[in-house]
């Protein structure tokens, strides 16, 4: 048995770095579920919008879930990632024996899941000894969006992109007019981008009416003549297929970009269709590209078969 509080806190920071890489080989097949949240990653995601002190109070061990500056030096569950970490840890787990009154540690609020602000070391050190609650001091972060303990950063986009859907179609009427159920996209943002199509295609209706337009019958007629025609070409000659991961609506954003800059270059008529079919063109994988990047050195193992 050690004899002295320091070797009892260094058998134990090795235990936690058993545990790490335990768990490293166990969870190998989806790494980002391993990894603590960055804050800073996922602020730029959720975009908060204000901030309130809460003040010292008792936060559960197992929603802290990542950090602001320390998350590459720990796993999921604040496991230490690397020996340079063993002084600090030692000290703090040695203090933890010596029943020594550490001072609360610093987290941000954000969705319901906590961030260490400062603290990390104290974070791994109480859930290694099995407590559940430790005291902090709290900033809450706004967000509309709830983080969920086995949450990672993927996760949480599609979370948000899942409420701006909800947001739209419940704003625009976007389905009771269009009976489109099925306007996806891959990143947050998009649906804003939707809305400004929209309101510039109102601007245009308007310039050219003598009654005002409101936003439901531009809506519907931006999706008849703009929306439509392109995601009908999308669809009948399989552009979605050239580029794996993306939807429709993804597609839609891109060509009406690279639309713009062709009719710039070659003048106003230039359609929709082939603007889709230019983008394809030379942005989308062929067949050949789409292989090579689910199964790589496939193609140079045909080509060995064939001589060449």
């Amino acid at each position: 048995m050690p004899d002295t509080f320091d070797e009892m806190a260094d058998m134990d920071f090795s235990r936690a770095r058993m545990r790490e890489s335990l768990s490293r080989i166990g969870g190998f097949l989806s790494p980002g579920r391993r990894q603590l949240l960055a804050l800073g990653e996922v602020r730029s995601i959720l975009k908060i919008r204000g901030e309130e002190y809460r003040g010292v109070v008792p936060v559960p061990l197992e929603l802290i879930i990542g950090s602001e500056g320390r998350y590459r030096d720990f796993a999921r569950g604040f496991l230490p990632r690397h020996g340079y970490l063993r002084d600090r840890w030692v000290r703090v787990d040695s203090a933890h024996y010596r029943d020594v009154i550490l001072p609360p540690i610093r987290l941000y609020e954000l969705g319901g899941a906590y961030f260490v602000r400062d603290g990390n070391h104290r974070v791994s050190v109480a859930k290694l000894q099995g407590a559940v609650m430790i005291d902090a001091e709290v900033v809450s972060l706004s967000s509309t969006i709830r983080i969920e303990k086995g949450m990672d950063i993927d996760d949480i986009r599609r979370a948000l992109i899942a409420y701006e859907k909800r947001e739209f179609y419940a704003q625009t009427l976007f389905h009771q007019v269009t009976d489109d159920p099925g306007l996806d996209f891959t990143s947050p943002g998009a649906y804003d981008q939707i809305v400004e199509h929209i309101l510039v295609h109102k601007y245009y209706l308007n310039e050219g009416s003598e009654k005002e337009i409101d936003f439901v019958m531009a809506l519907d007629s931006w999706y008849r003549t703009v929306y439509a025609p392109i995601a009908g070409t999308i669809r009948a000659e399989r552009l979605d297929a050239r580029f794996r991961g993306r939807t429709v609506g993804d597609l839609y954003l891109y060509i009406v970009k690279h639309w713009d800059a062709l009719k710039k270059r070659y003048g106003i008529h230039y359609s929709a269709s082939d603007a889709a079919r230019d983008f394809a063109t030379r942005y989308g994988s062929g067949l050949s590209k789409t292989v090579a990047s689910i199964f790589p050195g496939i193609l140079r193992w045909l080509r060995g078969l064939s001589g060449r």
